[in-house]
């Protein structure tokens, strides 16, 4: 009892921290967000289009389904992950509209980096940031608040690898969790692909005494790809996931069943993966691309 008594506790005190209220557009009329996403919009713009050169390639294809996308129809953007600043640097390009509250998007963030105190986690959660914690699965509490910012057509960016890679090597088994987002949504999102390199130079893991610099670097060259979007099949899929045999050999997460399709884990895990496989081919493919494009 004493033990379930402290897991009940910490999971209140990290929801609490999490600040979730401070996320709703009508917090103090809005105004706080306004101001957070207009102060880190400024210093995106200043480091992606005055400090560093950033080439963008494809950059029309983002800029239509962030502005003029159909109503209600919500927008999953997914890209690798170079740096603790690729979010929000890379929206600083010239032309996109970082500092507009409205059309900016909303990001899946490690709870442990960036939620770490009541003052970290207002301020990230005014710049629309939804904490995802790590090793508590697809079906935790904050990936059902994803969820939510898709039904409302809203656009949201994941970095389905799950951690950092500052090596400039082929795009890593992703997560399940996109795939997942992509499946449970009422409304199937458009799905954007984007890869990008440089901001790992931007922002160097290692570089200041084995540490990360107390401040992003300049004189860098950014590269960012834009692809476009990725077709899924959803009821084709669904339909091929339900006649996957039982499979006892994996451990079983104890996943509720996904309704009305009636999906069990094992059809999940198969679509899923199937998923996951599509995206990441598509982005190792603008990987390579980019690179191409880059020795040009």
């Amino acid at each position: 009892m004493e033990m379930e008594a402290s897991a009940a506790e910490g999971g209140a005190a990290a929801a609490a921290r999490t600040l979730r209220w401070a996320g709703r557009a009508g917090h103090l009329g809005g105004f706080p967000r306004v101001a957070v996403i207009a102060a880190v919009g400024a210093v995106a713009k200043a480091y992606a289009s005055l400090l560093n050169t950033t080439t963008v390639h494809n950059a029309d294809a983002l800029l239509r389904l962030v502005s003029s996308r159909p109503p209600g129809t919500p927008l999953l953007t997914v890209s690798n992950h170079m740096s603790t600043m690729d979010d929000p640097l890379m929206w600083g390009f010239k032309g996109f509209p970082t500092t507009d509250a409205k059309l900016q998007r909303w990001v899946l963030t490690a709870e442990d980096i960036c939620f770490r105190n009541v003052f970290m986690s207002y301020i990230f959660r005014l710049g629309k940031c939804v904490p995802i914690t790590r090793g508590a699965g697809i079906y935790q509490d904050h990936m059902t608040e994803a969820l939510e910012v898709l039904s409302t057509g809203d656009w949201l960016h994941s970095f389905p690898e799950g951690k950092i890679a500052q090596d400039d090597q082929p795009i890593r088994r992703l997560k399940w969790g996109t795939a997942s987002l992509i499946v449970r949504a009422p409304v199937t999102p458009i799905v954007l692909p984007i890869v990008h390199s440089g901001f790992e130079k931007v922002m160097p893991e290692k570089s200041f005494f084995g540490r990360r610099p107390p401040v992003p670097l300049w004189n860098k060259e950014i590269h960012i790809i834009v692809g476009e979007p990725v077709e899924f099949d959803l009821p084709s899929l669904k339909q091929a996931a339900r006649t996957v045999p039982q499979d006892s050999s994996f451990e079983r997460k104890g996943w509720p069943s996904i309704m009305p399709d009636g999906l069990d884990e094992a059809a999940q895990r198969w679509l899923y993966q199937k998923i996951s496989d599509k995206i990441q081919s598509v982005m190792e493919t603008l990987r390579k691309r980019l690179l191409d494009l880059k020795q040009h």
